[in-house]
């Protein structure tokens, strides 16, 4: 009998479908989930913090030349991932997460992220039917 703990892509995927994630956003954190931890050489989440989001993020917006809305996205990934599945809060300058969403008051962003915290209940996709 295999005794290791899930993985942590098997537990993200876990915790979108029981609370009813779309099939597509689940799909979508995934990927921005391996490609932060591409992004910072395959080092787990766990040792990571603000500062490597930063980094990611900004890096999404000069190399990749993404839209705020992209960029967005792939910071909801990161608040699930570390929120939701790591169970641990984000410490550090969150202001420079906020100007690099293009949030003009804290309030925005902390809204955002609060809405955030309902899960895949406060939303449903028309494709869950």
């Amino acid at each position: 009998m295999d005794n290791h703990p899930p993985k942590l892509l098997d537990r993200v995927r876990t915790l979108m479908r029981q609370r009813h994630y779309a099939l597509r956003t689940e799909k979508a954190y995934l990927g921005w989930v391996k490609r932060f931890i591409l992004f910072h050489h395959k080092r787990h989440p766990q040792e990571l913090g603000v500062p490597e989001i930063e980094a990611f993020l900004t890096d999404l917006a000069v190399t990749g030349q993404v839209t705020a809305s992209t960029q967005n996205q792939a910071f909801s990934a990161l608040l699930f991932l570390y929120r939701e599945v790591l169970q641990q809060e984000l410490t550090g300058n969150v202001r420079t997460i906020q100007e690099l969403l293009g949030h003009e008051h804290l309030e925005t962003t902390m809204i955002y992220t609060h809405v955030l915290n309902r899960g895949g209940l406060a939303v449903r996709s028309p494709l869950d039917n």
